[in-house]
């Protein structure tokens, strides 16, 4: 038992999926700020369609972070990697990227798109403020899924930001983003 469990945490492995999460990074960010632009505003678009609550609670919301696609790859160890963008009302507000770090039972490679609605100011002006801000501390995120969906309206709407993943594809089951690391692109 022991030497098996020596053998998954072998240089090998590892090295394997930092090579895929490094490789998949590459592909997940975008060539220009025009393409973010317009990878952004489509999967925006996208989410609204799909999604009624979204769209309503987009019409609330202070500002909305928007990451098109994120990929993610691990084999015992990974990451997750992927740019989006911080729009005020029509008007982007810089460029973000979302990184995440992950070990445990998982192996394989996934891609997926996340929107986080900011309320309020001050959940606008803690991500402006800290150099990085890690989902999970700071501002009350709630991740909605259907079952939070149903329980939403306009009027119920209490929490500083709340996140809607869509587009999830590949070979890994679930999507979390607790623990994601959101930084401020130099431009």
């Amino acid at each position: 038992m022991i030497s098996k469990f020596r053998h998954a945490l072998s240089p090998a492995p590892l090295a394997a999926a930092a090579m895929a999460t490094a490789c998949l990074a590459g592909a997940a960010s975008a060539a220009t700020t025009a393409d973010l632009n317009r990878d952004s505003a489509a999967a925006l678009q996208k989410l609204y369609s799909a999604n009624p609550t979204a769209a309503e609670i987009g019409k609330q919301a202070h500002a909305v972070l928007i990451f098109p696609n994120i990929v993610k790859a691990g084999l015992v160890f990974g990451g997750a990697y992927g740019e989006g963008e911080l729009k005020k009302g029509s008007d982007v507000d810089g460029y973000y990227n979302s990184v995440t770090g992950s070990w445990g039972l998982q192996a394989g490679a996934q891609s997926y798109g996340y929107v986080v609605f900011l309320m309020n100011k001050t959940a606008t002006d803690y991500v402006h403020a800290t150099h990085g801000w890690e989902i999970g501390v700071g501002p009350t995120v709630v991740v909605v899924n259907d079952g939070v969906a149903k329980n939403l309206s306009t009027s119920t709407l209490k929490d500083d930001a709340y996140a809607f993943i869509f587009n999830q594809q590949g070979l890994m089951a679930g999507v979390s983003i607790e623990g994601t690391k959101i930084s401020k692109i130099k431009e």
